[in-house]
């Protein structure tokens, strides 16, 4: 470039020297004929031809020459101009291909230079450039395409920082605007995506704070120092809570200007020794003075290398070791301790060498395993100890624990001297120092009796406990799957409801045990008669079957035959019982697409026969919609019941399970509701407690039942219990828990006193929030009872995800106690897994002193049924709530 401008200047001056000279020459002629002028015309007939042409010839050579120096100068103005059209182009290209955008402006705002990356940033194209444009147009531009925020004073202002301004575009980018002025009164901009440094950035800052709070959660002291100067530059709280001094205050301080001398000199020490590590890591223990005492820690130093793998942090991490070394003896005790524990355990455990398979340790419940005594399992093999069929399987799966490297969980038969025993099996594997597997700990658990219990629970989920038929949760599962079969086929089938007659006048004259007897001698006769076809057990006198075929005669052909089997007479305990049944009949697909449907049309049916006459059979007709008018009538009694006061409160006795009802002390009360209705007399709560849960009266209801409960119970001068129901709809409505609190501080009966009996479901419905309400409720302070326990779908999963101080066995299970071993097998099951989980257990339905008798031998905790008290009003018991009888009467007739 500098040969370049010195070629253009040299030719300049020889081009004003050529013109120089060309006026010297012709300064004398022009003298001459300044001076001789007007002798020209006389005196040129007189010149010499040859002078003339000289003349003429001179005169064409000199203007030659000045065409040639004319031609000269415009050939290297152009070659100038060619000259710096390439530097234009030189730059314009390189600034193109920058990567950032840049946009330069006069000292008037106008743009005179935007490369293609800041168009490329903000989607725009040169066409968007009209000539004059000004920063303030492009900035105008910018905003109506929606990639700039900020007005023009906010704009300028902010680039022209130190920081600069950050620009969010619509799409994530993020752009760093610069703005710069320059000595002439323009201005350069520049504008960088500087995304990726932001997002680099962000996650730098959050790895930061993790790895900070990771090591803030380390139980052990963690600190770092400079090499340079042996300042700390980090202390976690561990190291904190050790010294008793803020990670604040020591940062930036050396040892000496922090610890004592003799501490700081123990300190530095331990870090020099470090330093001079082969592999920059040293560990130790030395005593420390931490406000006046000695503590004995035990350390590690790590050399932290930069880059240049030149010593750069130290990193320290160490504990207080100084009551483990006081506490050797008491280690050596727990040591004693704790194997006669693991001797005791209930559990098998057996510890296994991994490099021969040699049994290292074997407590004494493994002995019943291994057969044979624990020391003379120690050294042998799974083949010395098994026989090669179980001993090919135990080391397979063993081998399989080995290569996991992890716990792996099994239930699998082992034979035992008491037979063939179900065992849960976990295997863990411990590796060694060097991370191999160097031991095998093995755990062996029998769990026979409770995969029976399990299953049974499973049994009791979906079938009634007095019959063992399947209950209604089934019933509704079979119509499903028999619906899905038939949909599409153009096949049909029939519902019956059959309703056994003459149960409440045989429960009157011979007890309930002979009720029971007779409903469980109905039930096989039902399935005798339907031949294979579903049976089930709807409610307390209340069967439902499925029945295939052309309907509706097979439906009504069957309910004949029925008929006729139950109305022969039952021999029950030497009695002849008469029965007879009434039956309901609906059919698929003409008079219902769902379960539900057939069955409540059905149930319809079954209610327009008993109106006729018992012993009929009715055939769902649409007509029986009356039932549901009349329903909806009650439902509108029901509701003026909640606020005409006619409903009231019965209370039934609750005792402790003792040998004889004289030994059954009563603990408490459950509140019951009752309905005197003006015109209908007494209405069953069977009745109308359902419409109460189905219409959501049962909301309004509860609240007036836990209301009047609690406050009757707070003026008992015996502090007894008192149960009340609560329904899965207050879960579902309302504040049930603001409910329960204000309630009690409304009446002031102290929590405890107060058991809430919830049905599961209560978790069916929605078991997270189900859950979440008994925690809250069980918060405040009263008990939860699980109500009708067996009779629906109760699992012991409800049973573990939440402490229910009480379970309520259902009374299907207690009425049959004495002639159904598989009943008692169950209460006795049932009874056991509440004591497991630490609940007690109340048995609903006990009419019986046998009963009584059985469920106090079997460490049952409480009882309530008609042996101690039928609901009535509190007033029938105020003796037993620690009233007197006089006063008692006196306060009724005031």
């Amino acid at each position: 470039m500098a040969e370049k401008n010195w070629h253009v200047g040299s030719t300049l001056s020889i081009a004003v020297q050529a013109l120089l000279c060309l006026a010297g020459t012709g300064a004398p002629a022009r003298a001459f004929a300044a001076s001789d002028s007007f002798a020209v015309q006389g005196h040129l007939s007189r010149l010499d031809p040859g002078v003339i042409w000289e003349a003429l010839i001179a005169g064409i050579v000199v203007c030659a020459f000045l065409a040639a120096i004319g031609l000269w100068i415009h050939s290297a103005v152009r070659r100038s101009r060619r000259l710096q059209l390439r530097r234009n182009a030189f730059i314009s290209s390189a600034m193109n291909n920058l990567n950032q955008g840049v946009v330069m402006t006069d000292a008037q705002r106008r743009i005179i230079f935007c490369n293609d990356r800041y168009l490329e940033i903000y989607g725009l194209t040169r066409s968007d450039l009209r000539p004059n444009m000004t920063g303030y147009d492009i900035l105008r531009l910018r905003r109506e395409r929606g990639v700039l925020g900020v007005n023009d004073n906010e704009f300028y202002e902010k680039a022209s920082s130190a920081n600069g301004l950050i620009t969010e575009l619509p799409d994530g980018r993020s752009i760093l605007v610069k703005y710069f002025v320059l000595p002439n009164g323009g201005s350069v901009a520049t504008h960088l995506d500087v995304s990726e440094e932001r997002r680099l950035s962000r996650q730098l800052a959050s790895t930061k704070q993790f790895l900070e709070t990771v090591l803030d959660h380390v139980p052990a002291c963690v600190a770092a120092k400079n090499i340079e100067d042996g300042c700390y530059i980090f202390a976690n709280s561990a190291y904190e809570k050790f010294w008793g001094l803020s990670r604040d205050f020591a940062v930036g301080r050396n040892a000496r200007e922090l610890f004592a001398s003799s501490s700081a000199a123990s300190i530095e020490a331990a870090d020099q020794a470090a330093l001079n590590s082969p592999d920059g890591q040293y560990r130790n223990e030395f005593d420390v003075d931490r406000a006046g005492a000695q503590r004995t820690v035990a350390s590690i130093r790590i050399v932290v290398r930069n880059e240049s793998n030149k010593p750069e942090f130290l990193l320290i991490v160490f504990e207080d070791i100084t009551d483990r070394r006081s506490l050797s003896e008491e280690l050596e005790s727990t040591k004693k301790f704790l194997e006669l524990v693991v001797d005791n355990i209930p559990v098998a455990l057996i510890v296994e060498q991994v490099k021969d398979g040699r049994y290292l340790l074997a407590n004494r419940s493994a002995e019943t395993i291994l057969n044979r005594r624990r020391e003379e399992a120690t050294g042998l093999t799974a083949s010395d100890i098994f026989n090669a069929k179980e001993a090919k399987l135990i080391v397979a799966r063993d081998e399989a624990a080995i290569k996991k490297r992890g716990m792996i969980t099994e239930e699998h038969p082992i034979s035992t001297k008491n037979g063939l025993r179900l065992f849960l099996t976990r295997r863990a594997t411990v590796l060694g120092e060097a991370g191999e597997p160097q031991y095998l700990i093995k755990t062996h658990e029998d769990v026979t009796d409770r995969r029976q219990t399990e299953s049974r629970m499973a049994h009791m989920a979906y079938h009634d406990g007095l019959t063992d038929l399947p209950n209604r949760a089934a019933f509704l599962q079979a119509l499903t799957q028999m619906i899905e079969a038939c949909e599409g086929t153009g096949e049909e089938f029939a519902v019956l409801c059959v309703d056994l007659d003459g149960l409440k006048e045989v429960n009157d004259v011979f007890g309930h045990a002979l009720g029971d007897k007779l409903l469980i001698e109905v039930a096989h006769r039902l399935q005798d008669s339907a031949r294979g076809g579903v049976v089930a057990r709807l409610s307390g006198d209340e069967f439902g079957l499925i029945i295939d075929g052309k309907q509706p005669e097979a439906g009504l052909a069957l309910a004949q035959q029925i008929g006729e089997a139950v109305a022969k007479d039952f021999q029950i305990d030497g009695r002849p019982v008469r029965a007879g049944i009434t039956t309901g009949m609906s059919v698929f697909p003409h008079n219902g697409a769902d379960g539900a449907s057939l069955l409540a049309n059905a149930g319809a049916a079954l209610f327009r026969a008993k109106q006729k006459s018992r012993g009929t059979i009715s055939l769902y007709q649409p007509e029986m919609d009356q039932q549901i008018r009349d329903r909806r009538v009650l439902h509108q009694d029901l509701s003026m019941a909640v606020k005409n006061g006619e409903l009231a409160l019965a209370f039934q006795p609750q005792g402790a399970a003792g040998h004889s009802v004289a030994e059954s002390e009563i603990i408490g009360f459950e509140a019951l509701a009752r309905w005197q209705h003006p015109v209908r007399g007494q209405v069953s709560p069977a009745e109308f407690i359902p419409i109460a849960e189905e219409s959501g009266l049962i909301v309004e209801m509860g609240e007036w039942i836990l209301r009047e409960a609690c406050r009757e119970a707070a003026s008992w001068p015996k502090p007894l219990q008192v149960a009340v129901n609560l329904s899965p709809a207050q879960f579902m409505h309302g504040d049930v828990v603001g409910l329960v609190h204000s309630i009690l501080i409304e009446t002031g009966l102290a929590p405890g006193r107060l058991e809430l009996e919830i049905t599961e479901g209560v978790l069916i419905e929605d078991f997270d929030r189900g859950l979440a309400l008994l925690r809250r409720l069980k918060a405040l302070g009263v008990r939860i009872s699980m109500d009708d326990f067996g009779s629906g779908y109760s699992s012991l999963s409800y049973l573990q995800a939440f402490p229910f101080d009480k379970i309520k066995i259902d009374r299907a299970f207690i009425i049959n106690l004495g002639r159904n071993p598989q009943s008692a097998a169950i209460v006795r099951a049932v009874i056991d897994l509440g004591h497991g989980l630490e609940m007690s257990i109340i048995a609903e339905g006990v009419e019986t002193v046998d009963q009584l008798a059985f469920l106090a031998k079997e460490g049952c905790d409480g009882v309530q049924g008609y042996l101690l008290g039928k609901p009535l009003p509190i007033g029938k018991y105020a003796g037993l709530v620690g009233r007197d009888e006089a006063m008692e009467l006196a306060l009724k007739t005031g």
